[in-house]
């Protein structure tokens, strides 16, 4: 149907219980092996590109020489054609534990909490917003408006 797909081996997330939980995948020979047939085969089914999770080095790298298509790495070492890691996890946005591939490159977190804090402060004493943050309306637009709100007040009692 002309469908463009990305295959997806080593750890899935969303398979993670069947596979024993978080944990690398492909690490024994004979599922490192079950690992390439299994590349092989996405490949000769008409994937693009293929992600690798949480796969040994040398086992992505052999994957990796063997394919035609590019392969994406996330925890599988540096020969992969390309790389990817979850944003939320780079940018530190939740606090605890990640994968042992996980690099934070910040701690954004704690800071996301904060504002987040002290927003609801300023909202919850008036703070927030300040004339700065808000619009107005020329003065003969506004006495024009609520004069036309009187008489719409007069007429929503009338009824």
């Amino acid at each position: 149907a002309g469908i463009p797909v990305m295959g997806h081996l080593g750890l899935t997330p969303q398979s993670a219980t069947m596979l024993g939980g978080f944990k690398a995948q492909g690490r024994s020979a004979e599922k490192a092996l079950s690992l390439l047939a299994d590349a092989r085969a996405l490949e000769a089914a008409g994937c693009f590109s293929l992600v690798l999770e949480a796969v040994p080095a040398p086992v992505a790298a052999r994957v990796s020489r063997e394919l035609s298509i590019p392969t994406i790495g996330i925890g599988a070492g540096a020969d992969c054609d390309g790389q990817v890691l979850v944003w939320h996890d780079l940018l530190g946005l939740y606090q605890g534990r990640t994968a042992r591939f996980v690099k934070r490159y910040a701690e954004i977190g704690e800071t996301i909490r904060e504002a987040l804090e002290t927003y609801a402060a300023d909202v919850r004493e008036r703070r927030f917003p300040e004339e700065q943050h808000t619009y107005s309306m020329p003065d003969e637009e506004l006495a024009l408006f609520e004069q036309a709100a009187l008489g719409m007040d007069t007429l929503d009692r009338r009824e």
